[in-house]
């Protein structure tokens, strides 16, 4: 088993999948003053993004707002929070390479 999942995120993968099999339902009525829902690209990105071989775990703290937006987007495009918070911090650590001279740098001063 390599993963373990609740019968709730089965069911929302499930769900969230294009290619499951459609359930029979009205047609859905349009509604004045909503806009349709558009895939963002990003969401695209995140999708594509692949944890299978990264086996590092960190805790990571949210103000409860950001916290309530992640657990939203996990049930609204079905994309497990860890994988927004890898994608975000790669992109992060991509955009600013002196954050690795820093690192670098620190590590030459270690005396072992």
């Amino acid at each position: 088993m390599h993963e373990i999942k609740s019968l709730a995120d089965q069911l929302r993968n499930r769900i969230n999948k294009p290619d499951a099999p459609a359930v029979e339902k009205s047609p859905p009525q349009k509604k004045k003053g909503k806009k349709q829902q558009v895939a963002a690209p990003v969401l695209e990105l995140l999708r594509a993004y692949d944890l299978a071989d990264h086996k590092s775990m960190i805790h990571v703290r949210f103000e409860t707002p950001t916290a309530q937006l992640l657990h939203h987007l996990k049930m609204a495009s079905g994309i497990e929070v860890n994988k927004v918070v890898g994608y975000a911090v790669k992109q992060f650590l991509e955009q600013h390479p002196e954050l690795k001279i820093i690192v670098k740098q620190y590590l030459q001063t270690i005396e072992l």
